[in-house]
């Protein structure tokens, strides 16, 4: 697929983002390979967890500048990807972003949007629209505040200003903080350590999760109850419990 990667390690799927010509910037080609890419994983019952990166110096980053040049104010500027963040937030399949070098705009809220996040300590994030006269529409504004607050978001988005790898772990935005060389490495255990868990509930806790910050607290347990119940119906829940009682290893089939 156009700048997209993909390669198997074990039961973990590693996306790579390689446009290096256009420093990893988002484009209709680019952003339609990369969703693909990543769907295709998803369905992959043998990939049990998937890591998403980019090149050494770049993640990702956004538009071409030249795209907002003369932009009819009746056309979204970013009609392309309407359905991308729709359909990333479908994939079920937990997912890492190992982030080295610079992630700005698309890249950062790429980042963010994915559910755990490792970055290097010199990676420069940067939600720049704000020095165009935009503003972020692929969910920072949303994700952010929910993670560092209003008042560091407000900074962020509002100043444009860049933002450290090693400021978004201080901040609680990143899990893991490595140096450029360990990232993808790290990144990589912590996905091999989640891809032994039982697939089934995997999906349902990232589920769980991610609703949460969609539902009042109430709404929230109602619907963890409800997918405990179903993790409760599940072969592997069986498997996990016989294994442990056997003194062997559990074998999840993902059923």
């Amino acid at each position: 697929m156009a700048g997209v990667e993909v390669a198997l390690n074990g039961k973990v799927g590693i996306c790579r983002i390689n446009s290096p010509e256009t420093r990893n910037a988002v484009t209709p080609e680019l952003a339609e390979s990369l969703i693909f890419t990543l769907e295709g994983l998803d369905r992959d019952p043998a990939v049990r967890c998937i890591v998403l990166t980019g090149t050494p110096e770049y993640f990702a980053t956004g538009h071409d500048i030249r795209a907002f040049s003369g932009q009819d104010t009746d056309v979204p500027i970013d009609v392309f990807m309407t359905d991308f963040w729709t359909r990333l937030k479908a994939i079920g399949t937990p997912i890492i972003a190992a982030v080295t070098g610079w992630a700005l705009a698309f890249g950062c809220e790429l980042a963010l949007a994915c559910d755990l996040l490792a970055v290097e300590k010199l990676t420069t994030f940067g939600i720049p629209e704000i020095t165009f006269g935009l503003i972020p529409t692929g969910g920072a504004t949303q994700r952010l505040t929910r993670v560092i607050g209003k008042q560091r978001a407000m900074e962020l988005i509002l100043s444009g200003r860049r933002m450290s790898g090693k400021q978004a772990f201080t901040w609680g935005l990143a899990n893991i903080l490595a140096d450029k060389r360990r990232c993808l490495e790290r990144a990589t255990a912590l996905a091999e350590e989640i891809a032994e868990r039982p697939p089934e509930a995997l999906r349902m806790a990232k589920r769980a999760i991610v609703e949460a910050d969609e539902m009042p607290l109430e709404a929230g347990l109602a619907r963890e109850r409800e997918l405990f119940a179903e993790a409760m119906a599940t072969e592997d829940r069986i498997e996990a419990v016989e294994a442990l009682l056997e003194g062997r290893r559990p074998e999840f089939e993902g059923r």
